[in-house]
């Protein structure tokens, strides 16, 4: 998977909070085999966030890059000065960008996310943003200058899956050159196979794993149905069908009197 001038092995990212403990987040990353990890810097900038004290230990020893985000910021402004102290704090010019327009469903403010996008490119910053399906606004964010685009497959914490089927196929479509990360709203691994069968380069996910009853198990879960999904993808799958299609031939089949 390719994230601006990063080769990536990994097509799953994965996120750090809502884990029980630093030591269960990290042994999660691991059976993910995720080469980046997100991380809020709201939540975890002063090293004393949700995951506790021992979170920047835990997942420094990793050998993992970080991909900070701006979550929880509601306009533009916020999400460019989020951005600018991650930098700072972690020495990396990517960044997922959030600017999140509704409070119920933490639908991204796709103007603002534009806006936030066009300033953070001109100033280095190497930018994921966490969009819509909508292909007016994925066009919008490549003129901004990203070169990767994180749709969401159906909102935050939801565990739905792909809400959107037929408009997350369309931006595949569109836009073939261009690097897809479903984001958002996967709950279990068929949803990630599901993503991948679609030709999406990767996924990102937190809750499905941090809040399972085993996150280690289900991170483990999670890396083969991308795999799986990735794989069914270049393998090419048959396509449906309205009538049935017998599998064994007829032809030279004895007929009985």
């Amino acid at each position: 998977m390719r994230l601006y001038d990063r080769t990536l092995t990994s097509r799953l990212m994965l996120g750090t909070a809502l884990y029980p403990s630093p030591a269960v987040m990290r042994d999660a990353v691991v059976a993910s085999g995720a080469e980046i990890v997100t991380v809020s810097l709201r939540r975890e900038g002063a090293g004393m966030g949700q995951n506790g004290p021992g979170f920047w230990d835990e997942i420094r020893d990793l050998g993992v890059a970080f991909l900070p985000n701006t979550a929880g910021c509601h306009t533009a402004k916020e999400a460019v000065t989020t951005a600018h102290m991650a930098r700072e704090l972690l020495g990396t010019d990517l960044v997922k960008l959030e600017v999140i327009g509704h409070a119920d469903t933490l639908q991204p403010d796709v103007f603002g996310l534009v806006e936030a996008a066009r300033i953070l490119s001109s100033e280095g910053f190497k930018v994921l943003p966490y969009t819509t399906e909508d292909l007016v606004v994925a066009e919008r964010l490549l003129r901004a200058g990203c070169e990767v685009l994180m749709p969401w497959g159906s909102p935050i914490g939801s565990g739905l899956g792909l809400n959107n089927r037929y408009g997350l196929r369309s931006l595949r479509a569109q836009f073939p050159d261009i690097t897809l990360i479903v984001d958002a709203g996967l709950g279990r691994p068929s949803h990630a196979a599901d993503a991948m069968e679609l030709g999406y380069d990767g996924v990102l996910l937190n809750t499905a794993v941090a809040t399972a009853a085993d996150p280690v198990t289900m991170a483990h879960a999670f890396r083969l149905s991308v795999d799986a999904g990735r794989m069914a993808f270049e393998a090419g799958g048959m396509e449906a069908r309205d009538m049935a299609a017998p599998s064994t031939p007829v032809f030279g089949q004895a007929l009985l009197a």
